[in-house]
């Protein structure tokens, strides 16, 4: 296919970039572990606090990167990510890790995040695949157990969104502030799904890939409505849905997690239904969220009509992984044309040439919104550099 070759080499330059950036701005010289934000214009915020988010993901990250490319430089970073997950993020006496820290890493917010217990898991798994430390895999363990002992619901199943510091029930469970207070959200589960995945990798283990199984049935049977092509995004504890918005991003993200998902516990009849899945919202993905030469709309809210048409950076990085998916188990080209026109688009607009990465949003004329973050609580390299890995290694 035309383009091909000159596509991965453009992304394996781009993974050599994002981990150049990571390592020359994000390191915390004063106060440890990694600098807790930067502006749009790549000037640290001096005092900003730390969030278990950017450094869960800094870990999987620098971890990752190590793993599949062994570069020799990378282990300080990932061993520095570690430790100042274990020292700072952990909480020694309820178990669990805490959602903020202070510049100078003492806990601010300790709430338990499931969201950030399972980012957690994630990073840890791939740090022990990376380096073999064993304490980083007996974290991972104590995590799951901790979610499935608390966040689990025995009654109705799925997984609660979060608690106390000392894991009693807390009354504002959302995410961030522009999600709804849910009891059990798709974002949610869906990273207690790419998180178990990786701990089954890392400990085959009959609870852990019973679990994981049973994550992907709720999204099989729970999340996903076979009507629209979408996956449901919010509900209370009953399982009825609250709201009608449709995120585009986490539609496509969800598609190749579920997969590997599938493969991870040996189910041939679930592979089976989340590859069907798959073709099913890459269709649809194509039809509602792409925009032939102008990439990727965020998100639409079915019950007001609204629609935001900024391009966020992170749905771009997954639609590319998403449609590749798509395009081998169809072979259907179309969706991996769609991939490298979307790659095209974010290599001219979302990638800042000037002070490196990729902003955090546009609007729907390609200008970028200053006052969004190149480092924060949210903005970090796990989207766009497992894009470039996972891209490389189907390549």
């Amino acid at each position: 296919m035309k383009n091909q070759s000159q596509y991965y080499s453009e992304i394996a330059l781009e993974l050599n970039n994002i981990l150049q950036y990571w390592k020359n701005y994000s390191v915390d010289k004063n106060n440890g572990g990694f600098v807790g934000q930067r502006d749009h214009y790549n000037r640290e915020i001096t005092g900003a606090n730390k969030g278990v988010i950017l450094n869960t993901r800094l870990l999987w990250t620098f971890s990752a990167i190590g793993n599949f490319k062994q570069p020799e430089e990378i282990k300080f970073y990932a061993d520095r990510a570690f430790l100042y997950l274990k020292d700072h993020f952990n909480d020694h006496k309820y178990g669990g890790i805490f959602w903020e820290l202070d510049a100078e890493g003492n806990p601010v917010n300790r709430r338990k995040q499931i969201y950030a217990q399972a980012f957690g898991i994630y990073s840890l798994s791939e740090y022990y695949l990376f380096s073999k430390e064993q304490g980083a895999k007996e974290m991972a363990i104590a995590l799951f157990k901790l979610i499935e002992e608390h966040a689990l619901d025995k009654y109705q199943n799925g997984y609660f969104e979060a608690f106390q510091e000392d894991w009693s029930p807390i009354e504002d469970m959302r995410l961030s502030k522009k999600d709804r207070n849910s009891a059990k959200t798709m974002n949610t589960h869906l990273h207690i799904l790419e998180a178990y995945t990786l701990l089954v990798n890392i400990t085959d283990d009959t609870q852990v890939k019973k679990a994981l199984e049973n994550l992907v049935l709720l999204f099989l049977e729970k999340f996903y409505n076979e009507k629209n092509q979408h996956f449901k995004l919010f509900f209370d504890e009953q399982w009825n849905p609250e709201g009608n918005v449709i995120s585009y991003g986490h539609d496509i993200e969800a598609v190749w997690l579920l997969i590997e998902a599938a493969k991870a516990v040996s189910n041939d009849d679930l592979l089976q239904k989340t590859k069907e899945i798959a073709i099913n919202i890459a269709n649809t993905f194509l039809k509602e969220a792409y925009v032939p030469n102008a990439g990727i709309i965020n998100e639409k809210d079915n019950e007001t009509g609204k629609v935001d048409k900024d391009r966020h950076w992170w749905p771009h990085a997954e639609a590319m992984v998403g449609l590749q998916y798509a395009c081998e188990i169809s072979g259907e080209y179309k969706f991996q044309e769609a991939a490298i026109d979307i790659w095209n688009f974010t290599k001219a607009h979302i990638i800042d040439h000037t002070n490196g990465e990729w902003f955090f949003k546009i609007d729907e004329n390609n200008s970028p919104y200053k006052e969004e973050d190149k480092i924060g609580m949210w903005k970090c390299p796990y989207h766009n550099s497992r894009a470039c890995i996972q891209l490389l290694k189907n390549s």
